[in-house]
């Protein structure tokens, strides 16, 4: 038994949700979000509030059940407050800007690299070495968030590249060298 699927979703204020049969449609102030479900598994709105169950016992059934109940979760936030990942570049010269709606990066390579939003995601360039990925769905700007960091990933002896905001880059020493006599 799944102890996430158990969990009831609870509804905020501002968040429409509706089910026809397995299709399940969120929307709020951010935009709308739609969700087809597997046969195994069904949603039903019960005093504010979507629970998940288990229409019928199979093994993908059990599968599904909490992966199914944390993505409509996840719908629910991202229509409601959306989400985002911060990226911090690190090193002499590397900085971001934007062109229209696409990012351009300079990370030391001999060209600019130029990054297209997918539909739904927004850039924000804050300051010159830091850029905000934002959007609805929370699959969807971690991907473009990771696309973005393998542009340079950073590396361990000097730290330099591309990294999220926070996070703690593992540093390696670099050779010693020996005195001669």
């Amino acid at each position: 038994m799944s102890r996430i699927g158990r969990k009831p979703i609870i509804i905020p204020d501002g968040v429409e949700v509706r089910i026809d049969g397995q299709q399940v449609s969120v929307k709020g102030p951010q935009g709308t979000l739609d969700r087809l479900l597997p046969p195994e598994i069904k949603a039903e709105l019960k005093e504010g509030q979507i629970i998940v169950s288990v229409a019928q016992e199979t093994d993908r059934s059990k599968a599904f059940w909490g992966l199914f109940r944390s993505l409509l979760a996840n719908d629910i936030e991202g229509v409601n407050q959306g989400f985002q990942k911060e990226l911090e570049l690190v090193g002499v010269g590397y900085r971001a800007r934007l062109e229209e709606t696409d990012l351009v990066l300079e990370v030391g390579l001999s060209h600019e690299v130029r990054i297209k939003p997918n539909p739904g995601i927004k850039f924000d360039v804050p300051a010159n070495n830091q850029v905000i990925v934002r959007g609805m769905r929370k699959d969807q700007v971690g991907q473009v968030a990771y696309a973005i960091r393998r542009v340079r990933p950073p590396e361990p002896y000097k730290g330099k590249g591309i990294r999220y905001a926070g996070e703690e880059i593992r540093r390696k020493e670099g050779k010693k060298t020996t005195a001669s006599s």
